[in-house]
């Protein structure tokens, strides 16, 4: 039995089911098969049963713009009482009132279509195209795909090109989106040229940030978290890439399904294919009438796309047997029926068929065992082909060099000229469109794209005419061009900028195909890979934007005439590298070529670009004296710049430099000049590749922690994880939740919040192939599972985590998980492990200068010491060695652990408080937290600055918890 819509309502009648929406009639429970167009009839006359509906009226809503006569509704009228059994006799449906019309007359019961909650409404599907109004003879083949997906995991439509595949596919994804929860996306390799793309295309549309070597691992996290669907189009040229990848990941994630299409199958395990077949014609015989020619989806489509281009039109009984002759003559193929309707304006019916049999009669003689269908378009292309005129041919074979969609601005400036004027050029894609030979694509704005299959046949021609080359040479001029205008781009904002530049990344990427093949120009490459980086860099494809550097700088001569390029590039690379996977410490050398260059140039923005990139640097290799010298000369450069972001910049670097080295105090007035000037920001900065305005707020957030600026800082980092989830760009999200979130969260022993950042952190990691930070949320999250005090299970993942993320635990983000590795030996009672893990830690932060956690390491040494007999008559030393640290650093939060630590020490006289027989738990409670408040009130004299009540805060009692999790 069929499948229908679970929100169909349903009309029965006699032992018959209508499902209007999803055009199926049942009879006793199995699917009845009869003609769409009988079809159309018996739902509008059931939806109005009882009343006479005039056949002007049929003929209108059936065959919409199409002019039929009476004839036809009369042949379909009859073939739909036959499928009822409507004899006249016993059993009566539909009444034929002469003069009149028609009435649905059978007594019926409608049924309504389930009801559901506002919440349970799906979101549309992701990234489908528009549904089609009408499908022309394919409502079995959904039917059975559609249903076919709930039974088979991977389905593959096979089929020759221009036969309705994608068509079909995109109407089966709208049909089956609530079964996924919206969850349907559409991935169109069509303008893919390199295979090594696939992954990255599909990470692309899933809406996935990469920046990885291999993002599948990315793709798999995404689809184990729900049902998908996703639809693979125009898959023919990618296969070889394609077949193991969609293997893997139907295998590897077990809720979803693919369709994809494609001229042959994949030849994968688990594969079921369907084969769509050419639409259904007129059979060859004497004496068709258009009734029965109308009956046959191919003539339809035909006589439905005459009405499309050329307004109403009537199909004479002369006609239709020529319709008949086309429809067979073209095998049912859609686009080629499409093609031959577009010419019957300038040619009527009798002379398309003229051309037709003239064009193709030796073609197609005996051709349908023995000539390959996808031949037939081809055949169908050049026909359609050698009939445009001159303007029309000509800029069909010069839009050929565009990869995807294109905007009507791009068309004009690439195919005009060479005796085409812009107007004339804008005016022939106007009537391409008309033909069917380009399609309209976008919602937003107006864009333009070429099937495939006629794209692949123009880009023939254009080769066959010797233009292959002046054209991609155009199209690469202009995308150079666009982008070094993008690059300057800076008043409009990031998302819009996006919305303006992303979508050509396919065309930048076929133009450098093309410059630095044999027969190209190196030398444009070169200029159009320098006016791209912009683009790699805000859509964080940092591995690509390394490999078309590189690419470049190796077609770049030696020359001093190049070194303004070369600059460009070697900054480009190094930024790529620094970002990149593993790669960071390749950056600096070439990072200080930059400069060099920058300097001999007197460029003051790559000067700034490259100490910001050699500052980073620094601190990525834990050398922070280093990191403040380059942020010294960094703000020195930028201190006379007009653009105020560039001074903005300068005090953010060196309040990042000043809290690192442990000067919080400093660091706190940098950072709030940053966020006092953050109205001026109007754009995001050339240099650097994070928000500004939310990477200004995590690192307010950590300093006013810091600064025991409790909760201002929780405030803050709330509010920062907000706009970081609402600015969705992937690596600021995860400094959002890994630089402030977690570690805020963990400190202040909220360890529910904490875990819940950890795996947020983890989870974006994974979607977006982020490794570092992977990484680092990893070993985060073990340690909070020692935090919970599952001190047996944390501490080995702790150490598995810290060991597998190599020479990355050396980064700033890692030290405090070192330190809680040393205290989690303490807790497990392996104090001399845990000794030796924080000596080796004190010594890379002394020879480092990475001094912001130093009193904390003193405060984790002193508790070990503690723990150990020959240790713990020095704890006392460490503890306020530590607490001398954080007073001249300005970090009161250490402070206050501290002198947590060191009021622990001095309870030495807890044990023994005199505790009278048949005291209440509650009164027992509050006489032990008396003596902690006298305690901490000897010990608060310690913290210097404003008085803290540590015994109003013990005494009330909804603060013992906390300040026990404190103590601990």
């Amino acid at each position: 039995m069929q499948a229908h819509s679970n929100h169909d309502s349903h009309i029965s009648f006699g032992p018959f089911r209508l499902f209007p929406k999803s055009r199926l009639l049942e009879k006793e429970g199995e699917p009845l098969h009869i003609g769409g167009r009988a079809l159309d009839i018996l739902i509008l006359l059931a939806e109005r049963p009882g009343e006479v509906i005039d056949k002007r009226e049929l003929v209108k809503r059936i065959w919409a713009d199409v002019n039929v006569d009476e004839g036809s509704l009369r042949f379909h009228v009859a073939a739909l009482r036959k499928a009822l059994g409507d004899t006249g006799k016993s059993t009566r449906y539909v009444l034929n009132v002469p003069g009149r019309g028609y009435c649905f007359v059978a007594p019926f019961v409608q049924a309504a279509p389930p009801v559901f909650s506002v919440a349970a409404e799906i979101s549309p599907p992701r990234s489908l195209p528009a549904q089609l109004a009408k499908m022309i003879g394919r409502e079995e083949v959904i039917e059975k795909i559609s249903n076919g997906l709930t039974l088979h995991r991977f389905m593959t439509v096979v089929g020759p090109g221009g036969i309705g595949k994608t068509s079909v596919a995109v109407t089966v994804g709208h049909r089956r989106s609530a079964d996924f929860g919206g969850r349907v996306f559409f991935v169109d390799f069509g303008p893919l040229r390199d295979a090594s793309h696939v992954t990255t295309t599909i990470a692309s549309v899933l809406g996935l940030t990469v920046n990885s070597e291999d993002p599948t691992p990315a793709l798999l996290t995404f689809l184990r978290t729900g049902p998908t669907l996703l639809i693979f189009d125009s898959c023919e040229h990618v296969l070889d890439t394609l077949a193991p990848l969609v293997e893997r990941i139907v295998r590897e994630a077990p809720q979803l399904r693919v369709l994809a299409t494609s001229r042959e199958s994949f030849r994968s395990d688990g594969e079921r294919i369907f084969r769509l077949f050419p639409l259904d014609c007129p059979p060859e015989r004497e004496g068709l009438d258009v009734a029965e020619v109308l009956a046959y989806p191919a003539a339809q489509l035909f006589i439905e796309r005459i009405a499309q281009s050329s307004g109403p039109f009537q199909l004479s009984a002369e006609e239709a047997p020529l319709v008949a002759s086309i429809c067979r003559r073209l095998d049912g193929i859609a686009l080629a029926i499409e093609l031959a309707a577009g010419r019957v304006n300038a040619y009527g019916i009798a002379g398309t068929a003229s051309l037709l049999d003239s064009r193709f009669s030796l073609q197609w003689r005996g051709r349908r065992t023995a000539v390959p269908r996808h031949q037939t378009l081809a055949a169908a292309l050049d026909w359609s082909y050698d009939l445009l005129p001159p303007a029309e041919s000509a800029t069909l074979r010069r839009l050929s060099v565009f990869a995807g969609p294109f905007a009507p601005e791009a068309a004009a400036a690439v195919a005009s000229g060479e005796g085409l004027t812009t107007s004339e050029t804008l005016e022939a894609i106007d009537s391409l469109v008309t033909k069917s030979l380009i399609s309209p694509s976008g919602s937003r704005t107006l864009r333009y794209r070429l099937l495939d299959t006629t794209r692949t046949y123009a880009l023939g021609k254009l080769n066959e005419l010797g233009e292959y080359r002046t054209f991609a040479q155009r199209h690469a001029e202009h995308f150079r061009d666009f982008f070094e205008h993008a690059e300057a781009d800076t008043s409009t904002p990031l998302a819009e900028w996006l919305s303006i530049y992303a979508g050509e990344l396919d065309n930048v990427r076929a133009a450098l195909d093309w410059a630095f093949a044999p027969d190209g120009d190196a030398r444009l490459g070169i200029a159009l890979t320098a006016a791209a980086i912009t683009l790699w860099v805000r859509l964080s494809l940092f591995a690509e934007c390394r490999e078309r550097s590189r690419t470049a700088l190796a077609a770049l001569g030696d020359g001093r005439d190049n070194d303004r390029i070369r600059m460009q590039l070697l900054s480009a690379l190094g930024w790529s590298l620094m970002y990149g996977e593993g790669r960071a410490r390749e950056a600096g050398p070439i990072l200080e070529t930059t400069l060099e260059l920058a300097d001999r140039l007197d460029d003051k923005d790559f000067r700034l670009r490259a100490l910001w990139g050699l500052c980073i640097d620094q601190f990525n290799n834990g050398q922070f004296g280093k990191a403040r010298a380059f942020a010294d000369r960094f703000a020195s450069a930028a201190a006379n710049s007009p653009d105020k972001t560039d001074v903005m910049l300068g005090d953010r670097l060196m309040a990042v430099a000043l809290h690192y080295l442990g000067d919080q105090n400093d660091a706190r007035q940098r950072i709030d000049r940053v966020n006092a000037s953050l109205h001026f920001l109007a754009e995001k900065p050339k240099i650097f590749p994070l928000d500004l305005r939310i990477s200004t707020q995590y690192f307010r957030a950590r300093i006013l922690w810091l600064q025991g600026l409790a909760d201002q800082a929780q405030a803050l980092a709330a509010r920062n994880i907000e706009e970081g989830r609402a600015n969705r760009h992937a690596l600021t999200f995860c400094s959002v939740l890994g630089q402030a979130a977690c570690p805020i969260a963990f400190w202040a022993g909220d360890v529910d919040a904490a875990e819940r950042h950890g795996n947020e952190l983890l989870e974006h990691t994974d979607r977006h192939a982020i490794r570092l930070w992977g990484l680092w949320a990893r070993a985060f999250n073990a340690a909070v599972v020692a935090k919970r005090g599952d001190v047996a299970i944390g501490l080995p993942l702790l150490r598995e985590e810290l060991n597998r993320a190599g020479d990355a635990r050396f980064l700033p983000r890692f030290l405090p998980l070192l330190g809680e590795l040393a205290a989690c030996f303490g807790e497990a009672d392996q104090v001399d492990r845990g000794l030796d893990v924080i000596d080796d830690v004190l010594t890379r932060c002394n020879d480092r200068q990475e001094l912001w956690y130093l009193p904390e390491l003193m405060r984790i040494k002193g508790e070990l010491m503690l723990r150990s007999a020959r240790h713990s008559a020095d704890a006392e030393a460490r503890f306020r060695e530590a607490m001398e640290i954080a007073v001249q650093q300005g970090a009161r939060f250490w402070e206050l652990r501290c002198a947590i630590g060191l009021a622990r020490l001095k309870v030495v006289g807890l044990e023994t408080v005199t505790i009278p027989d048949g005291t209440s738990d509650a009164e027992r409670e509050r006489m032990v937290f008396s003596r902690l408040a006298h305690l901490f009130w000897q010990m608060s004299g310690m913290i210097a600055g404003e008085a803290v009540d540590l015994p109003g805060i013990i005494e009330s009692s909804e603060n013992r918890r906390p300040a026990l999790a404190m103590m601990n």
